[in-house]
């Protein structure tokens, strides 16, 4: 990925402002989820969605590993980010599992693909999925601390209960819950609980730093990794329109 340039910051709250307004623009009013909460997809299309966003949510666990792997092994950092990938394994209660949870979307979306006992659909990964995973994981390998636990906590954590929550009521459009109902409790248990708390862990840890230099690396974590994630809801958007 490419550096980018940085504004000034003075606080930590002008640089969640700054990621926020690249969400805002690239994410919330971003073409796939303004078309997603007009009803405008067909069956068809939110199948792909599903299908596709299932690679991405069980790829999760291995984004967290690789931030834990380029922390300092110091509680403060890695903690933080065990905790959220222990939610993924639902706080050790199996039924909690997070692909589990995605299953239940899944399987109401897209009834006619085999899903595996480790919850795999038959089913092809799109680009879009795959460089998604990839460009995250490849940003971590050659993090900092410092980058790592912003582009967690900025980069992803800062809005994932907001995207997540947009998704799930996009998803109750009665556009697509006409032959099926859709189960939308992954993304909204996400939205409610889940996300806002993985944030919190971040931003504690990140508050701490104050000096311009480090506002800045923590921005530039934050913002690509956003835009890595805008990037895939737009050229997922692509792919579903292809169907």
């Amino acid at each position: 990925m490419n550096r980018t340039e940085t504004p000034m910051f003075q606080s930590y709250e002008q640089v969640e402002q700054a990621v926020m307004a690249v969400v805002e623009e690239k994410i919330i009013n971003g073409r796939f989820l303004k078309t997603l909460r007009d009803g405008g997809f067909s069956s068809a299309q939110i199948c792909e969605f599903a299908l596709q966003y299932s690679y991405y949510s069980r790829n999760f666990p291995r984004v967290l590993g690789a931030a834990v792997a380029a922390v300092e092994p110091l509680d403060r950092w890695w903690v933080p980010l065990v905790d959220n990938m222990w939610d993924e394994a639902g706080r050790g209660n199996p039924k909690g599992y997070h692909s589990k949870m995605y299953r239940t979307f899944l399987e109401s979306t897209a009834p006619g693909v085999a899903i595996s006992d480790e919850h795999v659909p038959d089913y092809p990964v799109g680009e879009a999925t795959k460089k998604a995973v990839e460009s995250f994981l490849s940003f971590l390998r050659s993090a900092s601390t410092l980058e790592a636990m912003a582009a967690v906590g900025l980069g992803s954590e800062l809005f994932a209960g907001l995207v997540m929550g947009e998704i799930g009521q996009g998803l109750r459009h009665p556009n697509y819950n006409r032959e099926q109902r859709l189960n939308v409790s992954f993304w909204m248990a996400h939205a409610d609980t889940h996300e806002p708390r993985h944030y919190q862990l971040c931003k504690d840890v990140l508050l701490d730093f104050h000096s311009e230099q480090d506002l800045q690396a923590i921005y530039r974590a934050g913002v690509i990794i956003a835009s890595s994630e805008a990037r895939f809801y737009d050229e997922l958007y692509d792919e579903m329109m292809a169907k």
